[in-house]
């Protein structure tokens, strides 16, 4: 390693790493009771990156030997063209706290237990209701095997596992076709299952969420009041501020928030932080994907603009230190800014009393997903379980509907925050241009308007559960 890093930085490369990655990935899918797939794939190799400035050098190779890294090394070292040559680098392990231990791994348990799983939660949805005519389930699991090592020294290895449990429910009544999902997960293992949410639970949960939807009525179009419930509608947040708040948009310049450190960007109820430190959490880590190790990063405090997300690169440009948010999909690709926990921190409002104030909105609890336009804030948001809000009352389930607005404007009309903080049960993949998994957080929170529309959804990619 010391000798590849040297040949890295032999044409003068103010950084370099080497991330080594061995990653073992499992799937099962049951569909009309059977299984349709199961899956095994092995993903091997070591990247390469050298730094210059704001530029970088990127080379990978799945095959660990001197030779091949030494061919990669040079590749990447490209990117800086000077004749200066490294000095012997010193390599040494670094102490880190471990956020994700696991009772019992997921991957590598007998695959006949897996698909008793699968089953009990596919009976379970179909059992729930005789309008239930598909039940679709998936249990998916990997152990990431992760090695950095750095030209400023730096030794890091971790084992990263994750595992997750989908259920997609369709009731149908009457030509009527509604779905449901309910998931969940992170950085665990089998006790997930069988002491947080068991298989029959999804399945039940997917299949209430369907058949609840039968009933829905279509929601009605224009501006209203909103109110996110707890934990899963932390991915708005995730969507409409989280991304802006990135460093690689604020260096470009491309991000709504470039330049407005000190600025009021929210309502002073509004304390958004990004923390990869939660234990378990699907979006932890225990050092990001450079070797820095993650702190809680304060975002926004009361509605002031305090920082952003930033890798070595933009931290480099903007003169502060990193904050744990170098993150990459897997060892063919650089890393970049992005968000590991990202919240809004508890508020002191009850969330009935939220309930209580508002004459007539929509009250969100769960979503499909969503995207946002980084350059000006605008997102599109597409909710899954949602009722019409009445005088302070939740009325009938609500379907066909999307929430239409920019992630700016929303956080200055937040008007009540809720007691009830809660994480989302480990179910998004964010898809900015590379996939990494990710949490997110909220209370129960109150927006006094946003405009509702169709349900058609199309532009960039988003976080998907």
């Amino acid at each position: 390693m010391r000798r590849v890093i040297s040949l890295a930085l032999s044409r003068g490369g103010d950084f370099c790493e080497l991330f080594f990655e061995h990653t073992i990935v499992n799937q099962i899918v049951m569909e009309e009771g059977i299984v349709k797939e199961g899956e095994k794939s092995i993903s091997h190799g070591v990247g390469i990156r050298v730094v210059k400035g704001e530029g970088a050098g990127y080379a990978y190779t799945e095959e660990i030997s001197f030779d091949k890294m030494k061919e990669a090394a040079l590749i990447a070292a490209a990117i800086a063209g000077s004749k200066a040559k490294a000095g012997p680098v010193s390599i040494s392990p670094v102490p880190f706290t471990n956020r994700y231990p696991v009772e019992e791994p997921t991957t590598g348990t007998a695959l006949t237990r897996k698909i008793r799983w699968v089953e009990e939660a596919e009976a379970a949805a179909r059992a729930y209701d005789r309008r239930v005519v598909k039940a679709s389930v998936t249990i998916a699991d990997s152990l990431s095997t992760i090695q950095i090592a750095t030209s400023e020294g730096a030794l890091l290895r971790d084992v990263r596992p994750m595992m997750r449990f989908n259920v997609q429910v369709v009731a149908e009544e009457n030509g009527n076709r509604q779905v449901g999902l309910s998931s969940g997960g992170g950085r665990m293992g089998n006790e997930y299952l069988t002491k947080r949410m068991s298989p029959s639970d999804h399945g039940q949960e997917a299949a209430r969420q369907a058949v609840l939807l039968l009933g829905a009525v279509d929601a009605p179009a224009g501006p209203m009041e909103l109110i996110l419930a707890q934990a899963e509608s932390g991915v708005l947040l995730h969507e409409s501020v989280g991304h802006s708040l990135e460093a690689d948009f604020i260096r470009k310049g491309t991000s709504a928030y470039t330049d407005r450190v000190g600025d009021r960007v929210a309502s002073e109820l509004v304390t958004v932080i990004d923390d990869g430190t939660m234990p378990n959490d699907r979006g932890a880590i225990n050092f990001d994907d450079e070797g820095t190790l993650p702190e809680a990063t304060l975002l926004i405090e009361r509605g002031i603009l305090r920082g952003y997300m930033h890798d070595r690169i933009s931290a480099a440009r903007f003169a502060v230190r990193p904050t744990g948010n170098g993150r990459r999909e897997s060892y063919r690709h650089p890393p970049a800014p992005r968000m590991t926990i990202t919240y809004l921190a508890n508020g002191a409002s009850d969330p009935e009393e939220i309930l209580r104030s508002t004459r007539r909105g929509i009250f969100c609890k769960s979503f499909r997903g969503g995207e946002v336009d980084i350059s000006n804030g605008d997102f599109v948001f597409v909710p899954i379980e949602a009722y019409l809000v009445e005088n302070g009352r939740i009325a009938a389930p609500v379907k066909n509907l999307t929430l239409i607005g920019n992630g700016p404007d929303v956080l200055t009309k937040v008007t009540m925050v809720g007691s009830d903080f809660a994480l989302s049960d480990g179910r998004w993949t964010c898809g900015k241009g590379q996939h990494v998994p990710v949490g997110v957080g909220l209370p129960t929170i109150k927006i006094s308007e946003i405009t509702v529309g169709g349900s058609s959804i199309g532009g960039a990619k988003g976080a998907v559960p």
